[in-house]
């Protein structure tokens, strides 16, 4: 647990000593990077700073994007005291301690600003313990989080707090920051280095987002570069390289590299072959590809490319995005590699894929076609006097569990837009469609 007056601390600054993500962390709004959409000219947070009216909040975010950065410099420009608890390392008996003085502290106009990092650790008892403070407003409340808070705090803590939902930093905002270490004297900039251009965005990309390790790497990288005979620094590619233990220059996740390799997986389970697949996937993964990103376009591709062929391909590769979010690299590695055999070797169809870009085309070039009275709603007696609902047939009550309605715009009644093929268990869907559809148009359920 750390107390600090933001007054007792000339700069806020951390000695040269302390590692660079400690010495350039930002101390006023002006200098933070990030969160554009939380802290740009107009926006919530940013209009609740400067109205002062800061209330308690939860910053949900992955890690290294500036939430305990963010909770500082709000202790600093309402000119609170600022406490920054461990969930950790803190109990109960530390935040009543805590709440004591800060109870103390409102009564001579002082206002304390309690930070709660990874508050989802705290068990309901150590949240409850937190629920008079704040609803007194004897502290404002910053809790920081990497999982969701909705299952991972107390639903009366929850609801006495603002949630604020803080982004992955860019790569743009990664490179910015880097610049700046490399020009601000509290961290290289009294230094002469020398480094090709495409250092700094290869360390924006490997760090996936996170201002901590893109610092970390940068002066990793700075303390092995080479001291050249006028006593400047260079830093290579190879020394790069060697700091970051893989070949990450190689892949550029937002080149062409990116899209040529991502096409390669997709392409190669799409043509049934799991072992290009798994060198495609592997070729990602060690070169530094967000593990996330590939477990999405593999959600996809069991919607897009498997559809109801086998209905175990989605519910297969949502797993797998969980598990690379549970895991990370590199535990994941084998969790993306199962299901890419899997969707690799799993019956093709892609007609969920086309009928909902034939029914897309219909949307957009129909889009005043009405809806039918048979299947609007009619919570009014004026609605069921224009015969809103009239005629409709609740399926359940049927004994074939359908009804002879027709559900489409009168324009587009004979449209079909799902056609299976015979492709796994989509053969079985494509009987009982042509059961339904049959039975709709008014065969007897013998015939169907």
């Amino acid at each position: 647990m750390e107390q600090l007056s933001l007054f007792d601390m000339p700069d806020g600054a951390a000695p040269l000593s302390a590692p660079l993500a400690d010495r350039l962390r930002p101390q006023k709004l002006e200098d933070y990077i990030g969160q554009e959409h939380l802290l740009g000219n107009g926006k919530i947070l940013r209009q609740m700073l400067a109205q002062d009216l800061i209330a308690s909040m939860i910053f949900w975010g992955p890690p290294g994007v500036g939430k305990t950065t963010l909770a500082r410099i709000i202790a600093g420009q309402t000119k609170s005291r600022f406490i920054n608890f461990s969930a950790v390392t803190s109990g109960i008996k530390e935040i009543k301690e805590i709440m004591k003085q800060a109870e103390e502290n409102r009564c001579y106009g002082i206002r304390t600003l309690v930070f709660v990092d990874e508050i989802h650790r705290f068990n309901k008892a150590q949240q409850d313990a937190f629920l008079p403070y704040v609803e007194k407003g004897s502290i404002t409340l910053i809790g920081a989080t990497t999982e969701n808070p909705s299952f991972e705090i107390n639903a009366a803590l929850l609801s006495r707090c603002k949630v604020f939902v803080l982004k992955s930093l860019t790569e743009k905002d990664l490179t910015l920051l880097l610049t700046h270490a490399l020009e601000d004297k509290r961290g290289f900039g009294s230094m002469n280095i020398h480094m090709a251009s495409d250092i700094l965005p290869a360390i924006a990309s490997f760090s996936n987002g996170d201002a901590r390790i893109a610092l970390n790497t940068l002066e990793m990288a700075v303390l092995n570069g080479e001291i050249c005979p006028d006593g400047s620094l260079s830093i290579t590619g190879d020394t790069l390289e060697q700091c970051l233990g893989k070949k990450s220059l190689l892949y550029d996740k937002k080149g062409e590299e990116h899209y040529n390799l991502i096409s390669a997986l997709h392409k190669s389970m799409r043509n049934c072959d799991p072992d290009a697949a798994v060198y495609w996937l592997s070729r990602m993964l060690e070169a530094g590809e967000d593990p996330l990103f590939i477990a999405r376009r593999l959600i996809r591709f069991a919607s897009e490319d498997i559809g109801l062929a086998d209905s175990q391909a989605l519910p297969l590769a949502v797993a797998a995005y969980q598990a690379c979010h549970f895991n990370g690299m590199p535990e994941c590695n084998l969790n993306l590699a199962q299901a890419v055999i899997y969707l690799s070797l799993a019956p093709r169809s892609n007609a969920v894929y086309a009928a909902y870009e034939k029914a897309k085309k219909d949307a957009l070039d129909m889009l005043s076609e009405p809806v039918p009275l048979v299947i609007r709603n009619a919570p009014t007696s004026l609605m069921s006097d224009l015969q809103y609902g009239k005629g409709y047939v609740y399926a359940h009550d049927a004994a074939e569990k359908m009804a002879r309605m027709t559900c489409l715009p009168e324009n587009l009644k004979d449209r079909r837009y799902y056609l299976p093929t015979e492709e796994g268990a989509e053969k079985t869907w494509k009987e009982r469609l042509e059961k339904s559809r049959q039975f709709r148009l008014g065969a007897s359920p013998e015939d169907t």
